[in-house]
């Protein structure tokens, strides 16, 4: 176990920002941390890397008690907060030096490694008050690695990226998932969808939901589909593995089907053998930002 929480609490006079919360992370994992603004997501990551105490329970990281070793927890932590902190008048690599000189026995290898890592190279030369929003979120991300910690905690790491920063660093943070432990904050809930496996979703302090990704995705598949024509959906309901039919508006219909196997091909091919003529059909998901909606809102 590379994180261990139970009953964690912060209370900050008569509010209670997180309320005794459980959970447990596992290495080669990428968790997403969801919620609402104010539901109590960065306090907690605070709390798991020593930045804040807890007003009562317990963190354990890698075996050790935050609370009562906590140098030794943070050793093994990796954090890159939401403002991402950055010495700007600084060069790239002069940063990196200085982070890892804030750290025992890390070599001297080790700052060209994380450069290489993430994709710093064309940049290293430079300043870090001359570079982009995206190569200043890599430098960042660089100096949460310079140690080659075990877990990594990202407080939105991708806030402000161009979608081609954001393939990028997406990209960065699934390979160090593989053999690492990864607790990722977010809003963008296709970044999440991306790259983790795993969905903690807190509001208003507790934890409303705790699933696996593949879990959310459910056994049924939904189709949308448009015809020409209003079509009888008693003849839709001759369609393998069709659980339900209806009629949404005019001549667009919802189709669920028992199976995750992709049915558009089939509903193609029985269109064409009933003379039905497709304007238009969408592979619906169930997807995490409709659950969100559900635990966060009550519906």
């Amino acid at each position: 176990m590379q994180i261990e929480v139970q009953n964690l609490t912060k209370i900050y006079g008569q509010q209670t920002a997180v309320n005794a919360i459980n959970f447990q992370l596992e290495k080669g994992e990428i968790t997403g941390f969801l919620g609402p603004n104010g539901a109590g997501k960065t306090t907690t990551m605070k709390m798991l890397t020593g930045a804040l105490t807890p007003t009562a329970g317990s963190i354990t990281i890698t075996g050790i008690n935050m609370l009562k070793n906590p140098i030794e927890a943070q050793k093994k932590i990796g954090y890159l907060p939401e403002h991402n902190p950055l010495y700007t008048e600084m060069y790239v690599r002069e940063y990196l030096h200085f982070m890892a000189g804030l750290y025992p026995n890390v070599p001297k290898n080790r700052i060209e490694e994380v450069i290489n890592l993430t994709g710093l190279l064309p940049e290293s030369n430079k300043k870090i008050e001359a570079l982009s929003k995206g190569y200043r979120q890599r430098v960042g991300l660089a100096s949460t690695l310079i140690h080659d910690p075990e877990i990594l905690i990202l407080d939105e790491p991708t806030t402000g990226l161009d979608p081609n920063q954001l393939v990028e660093i997406r990209h960065i943070i699934k390979e160090l998932g593989k053999h690492k432990t990864v607790l990722l904050s977010s809003h963008i809930m296709q970044e999440i969808q991306a790259v983790a496996s795993r969905v903690i979703v807190i509001n208003k302090g507790n934890i409303v939901l705790d699933k696996k990704m593949t879990e959310l995705q459910g056994k049924d598949q939904i189709i949308e589909v448009a015809f020409d024509f209003r079509v009888e959906e008693r003849l839709l309901r001759n369609l393998p593995n069709i659980v339900s039919v209806s009629n949404v508006y005019e001549f667009l219909y919802q189709l669920q089907f028992d199976t995750q196997t992709d049915m558009r091909p089939t509903v193609f091919d029985f269109a064409n053998q009933n003379g039905l003529k497709i304007l238009q059909i969408n592979h619906k998901h169930t997807d995490l930002e409709e659950k969100f909606l559900q635990v966060t809102r009550g519906y």
